[in-house]
C-alpha cells in the first residue's frame, strides 16, 4: 500500500512529516510518496539521519500556507505540495493522501479535485476526538457551514460506517448535537434532521447536549460545520487549559511534586488518552478516495498514526461501504 503525504503541510514541516513517514514505513509496512521540494526533503533527511527507504519523492516547488485562499489549491497554486498530492491520488498513484496543511484548501481539493462519492451532497470534515468512555466522531467539524437536513443524514451514515469499519465500534450510536434533548428543540434544520434520523435505520439515540458530548453518550455526533467547529475548538481549548492547570498544580510546590511522583503513571495515562496525536488525523468523508487532515502542529507521532489510520481506512473498504449505504 502506498500513502501520499504532503511533506510541506503544517507548522512543523518538513522535518516532522518526513520523520513520521519514515516511522510509518517501519511500523505499518507501507510505502510513502512525499510531495514537495525534493532537494529540501533529501537535505533534511540526511541532516537528521532519517532513512528514505520505501519513500518516493514527487518534486514540486510551491506551498499552500494557512493564509492562502481555499481555492488556491485548484487555481493559483496547482504545483503546490498539497495540490500535487491530491492530483496523484486522483490519478491512482497512491491509495490515500494526508496533509497537515490548510484545512479549507484540502476540503476544496478533495471535493473538486479528487471528487465526491456518487450521491454525496457534500464531503465533511470528521475528526475523531477523545471522550470519557473512549472516542467519538464529530461530523461535520467545519467543512460545511450551511447545511440541509439531507446533508446531515448523509453525515450520520458516513460517520457510522467509519466508526464501525475503522474504529471497530459495533452498531455505533448516533446523536444529533442540539440545545436540548427533546425532539422539538433547536432550529428548523435540527428539528427536520431529527425526524429524518429517527427513521433512518441508524442507531439514532436522539439529541445530545454539549455537556454530554465529552461523556461519550454516543459514538457519532452530527451537526452542521459551524456548530461542529465551535464544539471542536471549545473542546480543544478547555482540554488545553485543564491540562495546563493540572501541570501547574503538580509542579508549583514541593507538596505538589511529591504528590505527582505518586500518581505520575496515572497522569501520563490521562494525558495520552486525551491527546489528539493518538488518533492522528481526521478523514474528509464523502471524498471518492481517502483524504486525511492531520493537525496543523503535527509532530512525527501524529503523522505516523494518521498513516496507520489511512491504512485501516483503505483495508476496511470503507468508501465502498459508504457508497452502498447512500440512497
Amino acid at each position: 500500500m502506498k500513502i501520499i503525504v504532503d511533506a510541506f503541510g503544517g507548522d512543523n514541516a518538513p522535518l516532522e512529516i518526513i520523520k513520521g513517514s519514515a516511522e510509518a514505513v517501519q511500523e505499518h509496512g507501507v510505502d510513502i510518496l512525499l510531495t514537495g521540494k525534493e532537494s529540501t526533503i533529501r537535505e533534511v533527511a540526511a541532516q537528521n539521519n532519517i532513512s528514505l527507504d520505501h519513500i518516493e519523492i514527487e518534486d514540486c516547488d510551491e506551498v499552500i500556507t494557512m493564509h492562502d485562499a481555499a481555492d488556491s489549491v485548484i487555481k493559483t497554486k496547482k504545483n503546490s505540495s498539497m495540490a500535487v498530492g491530491l492530483r496523484l491520488l486522483s490519478e491512482g498513484r497512491g491509495d490515500a493522501f494526508i496533509s497537515a496543511g490548510n484545512s479549507g484548501a484540502l476540503c476544496v481539493g478533495a471535493t473538486l479535485g479528487v471528487k465526491r462519492i456518487k450521491g454525496i451532497k457534500r464531503p465533511a470534515f470528521a475528526p475523531v476526538i477523545p471522550s470519557e468512555t473512549g472516542c467519538l466522531m464529530l461530523i461535520d467539524g467545519g467543512a460545511n457551514v450551511d447545511c440541509r437536513p439531507e446533508m446531515l443524514r448523509q453525515f450520520a451514515v458516513m460517520g457510522s460506517v467509519y466508526m464501525e469499519k475503522v474504529m471497530k465500534i459495533a452498531n455505533p450510536r448516533v446523536g444529533l448535537a442540539n440545545v436540548g434533548s427533546e425532539d422539538h428543540k433547536g432550529t428548523e434544520l435540527y428539528r427536520e434532521t431529527y425526524a429524518i434520523l429517527k427513521d433512518s435505520g441508524l442507531n439514532f439515540i436522539g439529541n445530545v447536549e454539549g455537556r454530554d458530548i465529552p461523556k461519550g453518550v454516543c459514538d457519532v455526533v452530527v451537526c452542521d460545520g459551524f456548530t461542529g467547529n465551535m464544539i471542536l475548538k471549545t473542546y480543544e481549548g478547555v482540554a488545553s487549559v485543564l491540562m495546563k492547570q493540572i501541570k501547574n498544580m503538580f509542579t508549583g510546590s514541593v507538596k505538589g511534586k511529591l504528590a505527582a511522583g505518586l500518581i505520575m503513571k496515572d497522569l501520563k495515562g490521562m494525558k495520552t488518552r486525551f491527546d489528539y496525536n493518538t488518533y492522528g488525523g481526521a478523514p474528509i468523508l464523502g471524498s471518492s478516495k481517502p483524504v486525511f487532515k492531520a493537525h496543523g502542529d503535527s509532530k512525527a507521532r501524529t503523522i505516523k498514526n494518521a498513516i496507520g489510520l489511512c491504512k485501516e481506512y483503505v483495508e476496511a473498504k470503507a468508501i465502498d461501504e459508504i457508497s452502498s449505504s447512500i440512497k
